[in-house]
């Protein structure tokens, strides 16, 4: 068929519904505000780099190195490093190919369909909320050390608890997110320039760690490496358990590619940020942790105080303040790379329909969504003033993880099944001549594929005259092949895709009995190692070529590295713990309720005719819409 009709609001067809990739066309042609281009590489390292590294670098090395790595604390940070990296490659793809707000939200509209977006969407928002309440709450008491202790700020800011209930508010907390919020407010050339100056900072204390370490180290003989039990005290597994906590944090880099649609030459500079953001983080924690861990035996180390206390054993008790100095600055810069990526979320939702329009107007002088940004401001400083989130912080971690998850899976989708149809609106329908072809779709029986206009069957199928039958003959088996190609190439993924969450969860599940345990594993190579083998062996699709914005970077050793990337985050994810995923669930429910009775029949694509992207393109292409 040529045409589609887009499904209405409802059933698994709605749910099932792509937006185009080329949502500059909306823009160019004043369907949308358009955000200010401004932010370069070197800014974009600036907000993935601040984004990244917060204060727990600061606490993870003493809780690592004790419990799970030892001295080989270092190589626990390459592994995650490279895990994340994984996801930084599929992030890297599609930032560069779909360069508009949304990040991931985007994506998974673009590839999967609406309803798979939806939730993704829905849970950064929750995800970026609590990120940066809990930032916030934790900045108070790094800062009470200059005052001269826990309890030392000045009353205005220091916390207390409310008479008659078991409530302790943080105004220090609520006014740094509304100051936040503020300068976020007054474009993203200023707060990026101020996240950049914050960053550099943040960076000047971790060298210092680094350096004044290894002085001490050389002067000692970095005595942290010759403990008795080698440099693998707890084994592989406790390193790999290990990388498993620091995992966390790498998470941060996605906030750059939330920011696309303000970068000057997205193809070139959004892969470049990415990647030299987590090159740069990877680099700086592996630093510290060979410095920390060898002029400190790791079963001597201050789990709260790790960095500080080292210094102090050598000598140098100024030195805590220079490690808060850093501890402070890096939550500084976290909360705004927090408090950055969720007004444009919300914007991106309520482009598509799904979300009120309040939230994708764009402040005409400073070019940011000043409305969706206050509003987030307020609930984060709200949060941050009345409820200690830190107990919360596992679902920050579902919606991190959940995103690179479904980043991963977007990457196999457009290199084997891209989407062949675009949806045009009615404004593209008048202009292009589609009106017409419209309305007989509409006139066919909605329960067969009967077409009762003989015309619209020539149109449909015989586009011109028939001159060779071998060669039409030869054309149709190559549509037959390519259609088959297609549906082993879905049918792949989804095998993959459910192949992995079997086999997450039976290897998670050690109170099991070894035989099921055993089965469930099994069950789970079965169905994911045929369909990754299926997936090396079928073509990808020629579709990739044209899909968005060419020229940009492209995710290397697809299938594999998108698999690896969705076999390692699923695992996480299942590892959670079931207090996170119930919190989670309550608020996706709500997210549900929420699509359904607003977002479900106000979606931009309710009333769009679906057009194979050929047809389409020749279609502008003569109309004048593509030069």
């Amino acid at each position: 068929m040529a045409l589609q009709i887009g499904g209405g609001g409802g059933g698994l067809r709605g749910l099932m519904r792509r937006k185009p990739v080329d949502s500059d066309r909306a823009r160019a042609e004043g369907q949308q505000q358009q955000l200010a281009k401004e932010l370069n590489v070197l800014e974009l390292v600036a907000i993935g780099v601040g984004s990244t590294i917060g204060a727990g670098v600061y606490v993870l090395v003493g809780t690592v190195a004790r419990e799970h790595a030892g001295p080989a604390l270092a190589v626990s940070f390459l592994i995650a490093g490279i895990a994340a990296a994984l996801s930084a490659f599929c992030y890297a793809e599609l930032a560069s190919r779909c360069p508009s707000a949304g990040s991931a939200y985007h994506y998974s509209y673009i590839c999967i369909g609406e309803g798979v977006a939806w939730l993704i969407g829905w849970s950064l928002v929750l995800e970026y909320t609590l990120g940066g309440s809990a930032v916030a709450r934790g900045i108070s008491p790094n800062l009470a050390l200059f005052f001269g202790g826990p309890d030392s700020l000045p009353w205005i800011l220091a916390r207390h608890q409310l008479p008659w209930f078991d409530i302790i508010v943080d105004p220090c907390a609520a006014a740094l997110v509304l100051a936040v919020t503020a300068l976020l407010c007054l474009g993203i050339k200023e707060s990026s320039f101020v996240q950049g100056i914050v960053t550099i900072l943040n960076a000047c204390v971790m060298l210092f760690v680094i350096i004044a370490g290894c002085y001490i180290g050389f002067q000692i003989g970095w005595d942290g490496y010759k403990v008795t039990d080698g440099y693998f005290p707890y084994g592989v597994n406790g390193v790999l358990a290990g990388s498993a906590t620091v995992f966390f944090a790498y998470i941060g880099f996605d906030t750059v590619a939330s920011t696309a649609e303000e970068v000057k030459n997205p193809q070139r500079d959004l892969p470049l940020g990415i990647g030299a953001a987590l090159s740069i983080c990877c680099f700086l924690y592996m630093m510290v942790a060979v410095v920390i861990v060898g002029i400190v035996p790791y079963f001597a180390m201050d789990p709260d105080t790790p960095i500080s206390s080292a210094f102090a054993k050598h000598g140098m008790q100024w030195a805590m303040y220079v490690v808060t100095s850093g501890a402070v600055l890096a939550l500084c810069s976290t909360l705004m790379g927090s408090l950055l990526p969720q007004p444009r979320i919300l914007m991106a939702m309520a482009r598509d329909g799904l979300l009120p329009s309040f939230f994708s107007d764009v402040n005409k002088q400073t070019q940011v969504p000043v409305k969706g940004t206050v509003v987030a401001g307020i609930c984060a400083a709200a949060l941050a003033f009345f409820m200690d989130v830190s107990q919360l912080a596992g679902m920050v971690s579902v919606g991190t993880l959940l995103a690179f998850t479904i980043v991963a899976v977007s990457i196999l989708i457009l290199r084997y099944v891209p989407p062949e149809e675009v949806p045009l609106s009615s404004s593209q329908r008048e202009s292009m001549g589609l009106n017409q072809e419209y309305d007989e779709e509409k006139g066919r029986d909605p329960l067969g594929d009967e077409i009762r206009d003989t015309s619209q069957i020539k149109d449909l199928i015989v586009t011109e005259p028939m001159k060779d039958p071998l060669l039409e003959k030869k054309q149709y088996k190559g549509t037959m092949d390519e259609m088959k190609r297609r549906k082993i190439a879905a049918f792949s993924i989804g095998s993959v895709c459910l192949g992995v969450l079997v086999l997450t969860a039976s290897a998670s599940a050690t109170w099991l009995p070894f035989l099921p345990l055993c089965i469930g594993c099994i069950v789970g190579g079965v169905l994911l190692i045929p369909g990754l083998v299926v997936l090396c062996w079928i073509d990808q699709d020629d579709g990739r070529h044209s899909f968005g914005h060419s020229g940009g970077f492209m995710c290397p050793f697809v299938p594999f590295l998108p698999v690896v990337c969705i076999l390692i985050n699923t695992y996480l994810l299942i590892n959670l713990g079931g207090d996170a995923w119930l919190r989670v669930g309550i608020w996706l429910l709500i997210g549900i309720l929420v699509y359904i009775f607003y977002g479900r029949t106000r979606s931009s694509l309710v009333d769009v005719v679906y057009a194979p992207v050929a047809k389409a393109d020749a279609r502008r292409s003569s109309s004048g819409f593509m030069s």
